[in-house]
């Protein structure tokens, strides 16, 4: 249940077999490579060199380790760029962006498809049924560095001919975006502008397509990929590895091209970039916020449709946040089995050897740079490997009680006029979420207009546009449901529903919503009832027939109910949040847990799992007889035992 990212091009040729022996020696079954090397398998178009990676892949395979194989596409090389300057992405200032790094490709261009194609067919076809490769892993990290949008003549011109099959004519384009406002109206397709470079704000309708489009041509280069895989190397599995807190595409959409989900884990790096007050990112800066990696894990096992890998593990301290500190001893450890506990099926580790040179220098891996020695947390993945050994195999993961609606559309219409500059959609599921685990509940991620049945407790953040499917699905939910604000606030085409929002949920909540306000920072509106606590960001003012569970200072409802559905009319502070999940979830009839804020536990199967942030020991349930650990948990540690 353990990998390793590998670089073989990286290192002498003679360390290989060693390197492999040891990974195996520490419990390490699977080794991804490949996905930076073009420049080495093609150093001249048409001219491969494929001996070093036959051998490399020998020499691995030999050692009884399984290989994933990255497609080389994240990284074009030199030649090509100097061939075909326009595959290049190009930024909203309309500078391209030049070769010297990585993702210097438009998802757009026709031309990089093709050499795209052309380059994976090649390696498809001689290590498609190589005996020792496991799957494969298409590109890396899709849309890392902003690379997602781009806006260049390329773009132009593949968003022209997606709006031309989306509209038919411009009378119907002009009417989606409201284009008779600010005399915007276009006569054809080909007047189509880019929403970049105007001298105010963009049409927000046309925005929200561009980001569509854009995020389908992700989902179309990936299928692409997948595609030539799967007609030249059968019966291996197929990944890509995704982001944290990385919303400039649908995940779900591309996830399913997938056979299953992968995800880069840097939960330390995450929490420094993450918006937390200046208190949090002091208490939590060597550890992580608890609920960072979580978070993602049952994200991502959502997109993978119950199978996710973390591709990559931060194995000590990364070099790439705005500080990167050492994590405290036994967070690799943990981390390793918080991501077993959450229903991964693998955990690599980024990376085996530390890079002495280039832009990841100081990126620490499991061996210290230059040396064949294990660093920290080296040490602490190879205790991992032992204590599964002993522990043997891990049950599947059952469905949770609670399921998340997670939207990426609704990232970017709240990003492409959030009304209150702190309106930020991936905190507010955060929150939310992070509500929901300190009251020790597991959680499934869903898409809108997946399948409630099951689910004693849905949660909607936030959905501005509630889709038909999406609808219905609310409509036979038989759990306990809770809206969040701004949801129903948008149709389709960005644009203020008819009969005010919510929208479409108008009949389910019974209320209809007037006015919205933002709320600057230190503006606070207090909220008593069943729940009490403090609005803050955002509030909304409500007509309703439903049944208010709780009121504004000015007797406004702020939290209402219309049988099982509810609606919460504002961003909660930490309080109201908390008080208003705990009302569900009894509502729901969930057993919970008032958890400390640094405790967190998990539920694999017939195994209960507990994890500890914290600086302070815990004492287990009193029932609870650990396999791993002890009954008091102490800081930084985990405990296992069986339900």
């Amino acid at each position: 249940m353990l990998g390793v990212c590998y670089y073989p091009e990286h290192w002498d040729e003679k360390i290989w077999a060693d390197d492999a022996r040891r990974m195996r020696e520490m419990g390490i079954s699977f080794v991804r490579i490949g996905e930076f090397a073009w420049s080495r398998l093609e150093p001249k178009r048409g001219a491969y060199d494929f001996g070093w990676l036959d051998r490399a892949m020998d020499v691995l395979g030999k050692a009884g380790l399984k290989i994933v194989l990255g497609t080389p596409t994240a990284t074009p090389p030199k030649w090509l760029m100097d061939e075909h300057p326009d595959i290049a992405p190009v930024d909203e200032q309309g500078r391209a962006r030049g070769f010297g790094s990585r993702r210097h490709y438009s998802f757009s261009s026709e031309t990089y498809a093709r050499e795209s194609a052309t380059i994976i067919e090649a390696l498809a076809k001689r290590y498609g049924n190589h005996k020792a490769l496991a799957g494969w892993q298409t590109d890396n990290e899709y849309g890392c560095h902003l690379t997602v949008l781009s806006w260049g003549l390329e773009d132009l011109k593949a968003f022209r001919n997606y709006l031309r099959k989306k509209y038919q004519t411009t009378d119907q384009l002009n009417e989606a975006w409201g284009n008779v406002f600010w005399s915007m109206e276009l006569n054809s397709f080909d007047e189509v502008s880019l929403p970049n470079l105007t001298v105010t704000e963009t049409n927000p309708a046309a925005r929200l397509d561009f980001w569509r489009f854009q995020s389908d041509q992700v989902a179309a280069y990936d299928k692409m990929q997948c595609d030539i895989i799967r007609k030249h190397s059968p019966g291996r599995f197929i990944t890509h590895n995704f982001m944290g807190f990385f919303n400039e595409f649908d995940h779900w959409k591309l996830g399913e091209n997938l056979d299953l989900a992968s995800w880069d884990s840097y939960p330390v790096g995450f929490t420094e970039q993450f918006p937390f007050s200046e208190v949090d990112h002091v208490t939590w800066a060597e550890t992580a916020h608890p609920d960072i990696a979580a978070f993602h894990h049952d994200l991502y096992r959502g997109v993978g449709r119950g199978r996710f890998w973390v591709m990559e593990q931060m194995p000590g301290p990364v070099n790439w946040a705005p500080w990167n500190p050492v994590p405290k001893p036994g967070m690799i450890r943990l981390w390793t089995w918080e991501a077993l506990a959450h229903g991964a099926e693998v955990v690599s580790y980024f990376r085996w050897r530390q890079a002495p040179f280039a832009q990841e220098q100081n990126h620490a891996g499991l061996n210290m740079a230059g040396l064949s020695e294990l660093s920290v947390g080296g040490q602490e993945a190879q205790q991992v490997g032992q204590e599964l050994k002993k522990l043997g195999d891990l049950p599947k993961s059952q469905q949770a009680p609670v399921a998340i609606v997670y939207d990426y559309e609704a990232s970017w219409i709240t990003r492409i006029q959030p009304q209150g500059r702190d309106f930020l959609y991936h905190e507010l599921v955060f929150r939310w979420y992070e509500a929901v685990r300190r009251l020790g509940l597991d959680v499934d991620f869903v898409p809108p207009g997946h399948d409630l049945k099951g689910y004693k407790l849905v949660l909607v953040p936030s959905l501005p546009h509630v889709s038909d499917a999406a609808l219905k699905v609310f409509e036979k939910a038989t759990g306990v449901v809770l809206y969040g604000p701004r949801t129903g606030s948008k149709t389709r085409n960005f644009a203020i529903p008819q009969g005010l929002p919510p929208g479409p949920l108008r009949e389910l909540i019974s209320t209809r919503i007037t006015q919205v306000s933002s709320l600057r920072p230190g503006v606070v509106e207090a909220v008593k009832g069943k729940v009490a606590g403090k609005a803050e960001r955002w509030r909304e003012y409500l007509e309703t027939n439903a049944e208010v569970l709780a009121q504004f200072a000015n007797k406004d409802a702020a939290l209402i109910a219309n049988a099982n559905h509810h609606y919460l009319a504002c961003w909660a502070d930490e309080n109201l949040l908390h008080a208003t999940i705990l009302l569900m979830s009894k509502k729901a009839k969930l057993k919970t847990y008032a958890l400390p804020p640094h405790i967190r536990i998990r539920q694999r199967g017939e195994y209960s799992f507990a994890f500890n942030y914290g600086t302070k020991n815990w004492a287990l349930p009193s029932k609870a007889k650990p396999i791993l650990g002890k009954k008091s948990l102490e800081p930084q540690a985990i405990a296992i035992w069986r339900n």
